[in-house]
């Protein structure tokens, strides 16, 4: 595997010095990109990504729980994320690793950081709360999962809707009215491949990469930044892709509506 992942990186490099990409696309442009809502009837949201040959589902729950000690009048939100064996020969079964943690912090540092749910309004009543529990489970692995899962968390929580609550107890086959999402959040990751930056890195992209920079926002402001590998952005780099995260990131929130 090593080797393989050796001969594909030199591939994209050599590409990347003739200004091409594996799949032909401009350096800032998406794959093809859906969005499905409402897939998991169970769940009180969820939705289907699907970007590029990349599959990613999520889905929501609502609980009522006890309040952090030094939050009590505000909910609980709550991000995993779950790398399926059968999404990648390189995922294995078990525990959530380093790259799932990973790419549940940096869904729910977009989300949490926009204030897009107020969590005072999950308020119930002394010492019980509602819960928002959003998980993220990758189907199909071929690069860029950070935002295909950024996407469909944000989608399964604009499906969301909060069920009835009664003598203390939730009731899940009513609902009353939908999750308040105040912000569309989305990411945008941009790869850097020697001195080339491409948006929606593909999986042999990915492998040939040097470092990475994700940029969360809403319409309005950036909420979140995730930087990951041991490359380096120049100032002058970070500036222009902000402006490109407002506006691919509007491409990407036509797709929620």
């Amino acid at each position: 595997m090593e080797i393989l992942d050796e001969i594909k990186k030199d591939y994209v490099t050599d590409l990347m010095k003739k200004n091409k990409r594996p799949d032909d696309r401009e350096f800032l442009e998406y794959r093809p990109c859906t969005v499905e809502k409402g897939i998991f009837p169970s769940a009180e949201g969820s939705a289907r990504v699907k970007l590029g040959k990349t599959q990613v589902v999520a889905g929501v729950k609502i609980d009522l729980g006890t309040p952090f000690k030094d939050r009590p009048d505000e909910g609980v939100l709550s991000t995993t994320a779950e790398l399926l064996p059968l999404a990648s020969p390189t995922f294995e079964p078990g525990p959530p690793d380093e790259g799932a943690i990973e790419l549940a912090r940096i869904v729910d540092r977009g989300i949490r950081s926009s204030n897009a749910i107020d969590l005072t309004s999950l308020f119930v009543e002394q010492d019980k709360v509602l819960m928002v529990f959003v998980d993220v489970y990758i189907l199909d692995h071929d690069g860029n999962l950070i935002d295909a899962s950024a996407l469909a968390a944000m989608a399964a929580l604009l499906n969301t809707r909060l069920p009835k609550i009664e003598g203390g107890h939730l009731i899940r086959t009513e609902s009353t009215e939908k999750l308040k999402v105040s912000q569309k959040v989305v990411a945008c990751t941009f790869s850097k491949i020697d001195s080339h930056i491409v948006l929606d890195p593909g999986l042999d992209e990915e492998k040939a990469m040097s470092t990475r920079m994700t940029i969360a926002t809403t319409p309005d402001y950036v909420c979140a930044i995730q930087k990951g590998g041991r490359g380096a952005f120049t100032k002058e780099e970070l500036f222009n892709l902000v402006d490109v995260s407002f506006e691919k990131g509007n491409e990407l929130r036509k797709l929620l509506d």
